[in-house]
């Protein structure tokens, strides 16, 4: 971060520009900084509750402008925001992006010279740094706490804040400090972010961060321009290399198991003549900077990665995700695959899935120094997971559903665009059913599968199961088909499970208990499946002229170390190929071009412009 200069007089221009504009100081903020005509929806409502002194929690789905959620209030009320994130990169690329947007942003880490660290620290003490970011390792040092709390802090935001909740999917211990701030910084509203959180996620965050007292805003998790697919695995690496062949030139992310199969997969993809590189824990942090490096800043680059990677990463034209085994759970899932269509053109989020991953999974779910209630709750979110897997109903539905909200058939996932006739299960349905009935409500999936079979387990003589009049009535099945057909009965709303396991019947399951529905089903065996593949979105506009202002772009971005989307994303270059401004006042109005970067790069991209002519 070395070399960017600071003017002097930045706190006076923001105060000045907030002045002549006393009724939304937020509004002209995110015009003027930011370049943006309007907010997005949530932004604002975020805004306002910060800047009414009250705390957030804000779940939004990935590319929804999370980080203007902080950014402009940090600006509107002027002292010391804190921001914590995990990740160094993710926190350098912050305050690239913001620096360039003329805003006085600061990080302190280990990766940085002490020298730079030291002159850092000097401008948040002097009040010329309006936010700073900190790993909370850092944030939570006593040396720290102890300098900030001597200082103007107005504001704190968290990101990805999923990382404090033990049912999050990258919980972190270190995060669990940050508990600590509400009474450390009584006088700062504090918002935490997240793309990634279920209603158990969120009620834990919620109780550890804030003790209760926060304002919860949770905007749509639907990506509706990501095409959903699941695929019964068969030849793996072939699967996977034609699939990548299908978007030959674009950028993707394939997401395996383990660090072997990482580093095969893409010697694999290399050899088959794609541009492939391998990212996970075990490399040395320079192989993995390197690696990242290239594929956050070179186009038509497969990163092969584990897990390891991909908190962070916003690189918006990434086409696809591609799971070659299982993730975790629905909300790993949906983390993963949210790094895909970050530009809003279309994308693809596919996976191969077969019985090995479910008897993997399970394997490191039992394997974990966890307790009991904790196991309990992974493999039932597993559960849903094979759920989703196994449905026959549209994925979209499920997923949303899954984080609490409610749509129709979306026509941009397998299930909705296979036409292949599905098995009629609603006999078989009914008898689960009755054993969830009968039994009370209140046991889980593996006691109703042997209460069906007519099992002779001490649980079953216990609770004298095996008087019940449904007790041995699906003998003629096997275990794994009933297993199968109840996930994808949970996945389809007609039962429930709660936090323990027990399955409920909702009100759409009692309609099929009363013979007033039907239920339809996919057998567990496994069956190719037809994937219609939908038309990419065009770029808009003259794609000669997109692709040299995208060379433009790649050149500024490598003049200053940053990847390319901290210049402009490329929404604001299909912007710039729709208007072919003339002028820097036809250049202002780009959206994403705010008063920094109109200075900084107007002439430049206008060049190019006028090269092609209007």
């Amino acid at each position: 971060m070395a070399g960017v200069f600071f003017w002097t007089g930045y706190n006076a221009w923001v105060n000045q520009l907030l002045a002549h504009f006393p009724d939304d100081p937020k509004r002209r903020i995110l015009k003027d900084v930011f370049g943006f005509d309007d907010f997005r929806p949530g932004q604002a409502a975020a805004m306002e509750t910060l800047l009414a002194g009250r705390n957030v929690l804000a779940v939004m789905p990935t590319g929804a402008g999370k980080s203007l959620c902080y950014q402009v209030p940090a600006l509107v009320m002027g002292g010391l925001t804190i921001v914590v994130s995990p990740l160094v990169a993710l926190m350098q690329d912050q305050v690239a992006a913001l620096r360039l947007a003329g805003v006085a942003a600061d990080t302190i880490n280990s990766s940085i010279a002490r020298d730079e660290n030291v002159a850092a620290w000097r401008r948040v003490a002097t009040g010329q740094t309006r936010l700073l970011y900190l790993a909370p390792e850092r944030l939570m040092t006593p040396r720290m706490l102890d300098a900030l709390k001597g200082l103007d802090v107005r504001l704190i935001a968290v990101d990805e804040a999923h990382c404090i909740s033990q049912w999050g999917p990258a919980f972190r211990p270190e995060y669990e400090q940050l508990s600590q701030l509400r009474g450390l910084f009584p006088q700062a509203p504090v918002i935490a972010l997240t793309a990634t959180a279920d209603e158990a996620t969120r009620r834990d965050i919620a109780a550890r961060l804030f003790g209760g007292k926060v304002e919860t805003l949770v905007l749509g998790f639907d990506r509706p321009n990501i095409k959903l697919s699941v695929a019964a695995r068969g030849d793996g690496p072939r699967q996977l290399l034609d699939f990548v062949k299908r978007h030959a030139g674009r950028s993707g992310i394939v997401y395996c198991l383990s660090r072997k199969k990482t580093e095969e997969t893409a010697a694999a993809l290399e050899r088959g003549g794609v541009q492939a590189l391998a990212y996970h824990a075990g490399m040395t942090k320079e192989a993995r900077d390197t690696n990242q490096n290239r594929f956050m800043t070179e186009s038509g680059v497969v990163m092969v990665a584990t897990i390891a990677f991909g908190m962070g990463i916003d690189k918006p034209d990434v086409a696809y995700v591609f799971h070659t085994d299982l993730p975790g759970n629905l909300e790993a899932y949906y983390q993963e695959i949210g790094r895909a269509g970050r530009d809003g053109r279309a994308a693809e989020a596919h996976m191969l899935f077969g019985s090995g991953d479910i008897r993997m999974r399970r394997m490191f779910i039992d394997g974990e120094e966890a307790s009991d209630e904790h196991k309990r709750r992974a493999h039932g979110r597993l559960g849903t997971l094979i759920g989703y897997c196994e449905a026959a109903q549209c994925r979209r539905q499920i997923l949303l559903q899954y984080f609490g909200e409610s749509a129709g058939p979306c026509g941009n996932c397998d299930n909705c665009l296979n036409t292949a006739p599905l098995s009629d299960g609603t006999a078989q349905a009914q008898l689960v059913l009755a054993a969830v009935l009968q039994s009370g409500e209140r046991f889980g999936a593996a006691h109703v599968i042997d209460i069906l079979r007519g099992a002779n387990t001490q649980k079953i003589k216990e609770r004298e199961h095996d008087t019940l009049s449904c007790f041995g009535s699906g003998g003629a099945h096997k275990k794994e088909e009933w297993q199968s057909l109840i996930r994808q009965m949970v996945a389809a709303d007609f039962l429930k499970a709660d936090d323990h396991g027990g399955l409920a019947i909702t009100e759409r399951g009692e309609d099929l208990r009363r013979g007033a529905s039907t239920f339809h089903f996919r057998p567990l065996a496994p069956r190719a499946r037809a994937n219609a593949d939908v038309a990419a979105a065009s770029e808009g506009g003259d794609p000669d002229l997109l692709a040299a202002l995208k060379a433009v772009r790649m050149k500024l971005a490598r003049e200053r170390r940053v990847p390319a989307y901290v210049i402009f994303s490329d929404r604001t270059l299909i912007d710039m190929t729709a208007l072919k401004p003339r002028n820097l006042d036809e250049f202002a109005l780009v959206n994403g071009v705010g008063a920094a970067k109109l200075k900084d790069f107007g002439a430049v991209f206008l060049g190019t412009i006028a090269e092609f002519g209007r």
